[in-house]
């Protein structure tokens, strides 16, 4: 199981409290837990990606075992840690302005 941290405003979106856990077949990248954090909660589609190009969005970060990894290939494998469920897949909301 992937376990998942959302920022307040997406787990309103999804109706959950605390972390989330899903459950990701083959490879853990950040487009399988994505498509699979998307499948169980459909109310977050679009949040965090763009429907049609499945892009980031601009205020929103992924990190994992204290890396940042938004800027990294949606396709490249998370750390093991995350893929056992040892660590967690931390999705951020940007904060922008001076």
């Amino acid at each position: 199981m992937i376990r998942i941290v959302l920022p307040a405003h997406l787990r309103t979106i999804a109706r959950v409290e605390g972390v989330v856990e899903v459950h990701v077949e083959g490879v853990v990248t950040q487009r399988t837990v994505l498509n699979a954090l998307e499948a169980r909660f459909p109310a977050l589609r679009g949040t965090m990606r763009d429907h049609v190009t499945q892009l980031r969005r601009p205020f929103i970060r992924f990190f994992a075992c204290e890396q940042d990894l938004s800027l990294e290939s949606p396709d490249k494998p998370l750390p093991d840690a995350v893929a056992c469920g040892d660590e967690l897949f931390l999705v951020v909301g940007a904060i922008a302005g001076g």
